[in-house]
């Protein structure tokens, strides 16, 4: 069976990881200091109105298995779904209340600010991903602004320098995440003989929403672990 939309996924994955090493620090310190982000405690960026959802790497969502396991989703908008109508999905995330508002988040306030997760660490600075006029992916300096804080807010060099390595390591790690997840979806697959096809992730999305449960392989430090799960989780999340 074909699986090309993976093979495709991974291709585009791998390439983006090769454009990200060619990304030097002090080029995206210059930019961070140039930007000057400061943060103004209006805690827009822990809700989903303005973020979607909070993406556990696989160290993050250890951590959180470890102390508050109840805490953890499979992420949302999955990635692939096999002919038995099982999803696959990249990682766990946060959940949230009703509202939209992350778990740890009380009077605009992270309850969890020294230990916060890697996403949250270098927030707003995530690296942007889109085609050029040759429609190759590059980099567009930074994807978290213009939403809320201040901005031109004086940043040392230091501190700035410490932000774009924290950056790129962090993306550096999601890339590796999703280009695992894939391949080792693609092998499993073909051993099973099975494929995405996207009619049939549309088909068992609406049972979804209509109140079937599903069952979700979510990737997790090498293994794909079983998880059902019904809409009503992902309420706070507007999907699907």
């Amino acid at each position: 069976m074909s699986n090309s939309y993976i093979r495709h996924e991974i291709t585009r994955l791998t390439t983006e990881l090769a454009l990200l090493t060619k990304w030097s620090p002090q080029d995206l310190a210059d930019i961070i200091q140039d930007v000057g982000f400061s943060c103004t405690l209006c805690g827009r960026c822990c809700t989903t109105e303005f973020n979607g959802h909070v993406f556990l790497l696989d160290d993050d969502a250890a951590r959180i298995k470890k102390i508050k396991p109840e805490v953890l989703v499979p992420a949302p908008e999955f990635e692939l779904v096999d002919g038995e109508g099982n999803f696959y999905v990249s990682g766990y995330a946060l959940r949230v209340r009703e509202d939209g508002t992350c778990v740890f988040l009380e009077n605009n306030r992270c309850t969890i600010y020294e230990n916060r997760f890697a996403i949250c660490r270098i927030y707003p600075y995530m690296l942007h991903r889109e085609p050029d006029r040759k429609k190759n992916p590059v980099f567009r300096q930074i994807s978290g602004l213009n939403e809320h804080g201040d901005y031109h807010y004086p940043i040392s060099e230091d501190e700035a320098y410490a932000l774009a390595e924290e950056t790129i390591q962090y993306e550096n790690a999601w890339l590796m995440q999703m280009i695992d997840f894939y391949t080792t979806a693609e092998e499993r697959f073909l051993k099973n003989n099975t494929s995405h096809i996207r009619k049939n992730y549309d088909r068992r999305i609406q049972e979804f929403k209509k109140g079937a449960s599903v069952q979700v392989y979510v990737w997790f430090k090498g293994d794909f672990v079983p998880v059902i799960v019904r809409r009503e989780e992902y309420q706070g999340f507007g999907w699907p």
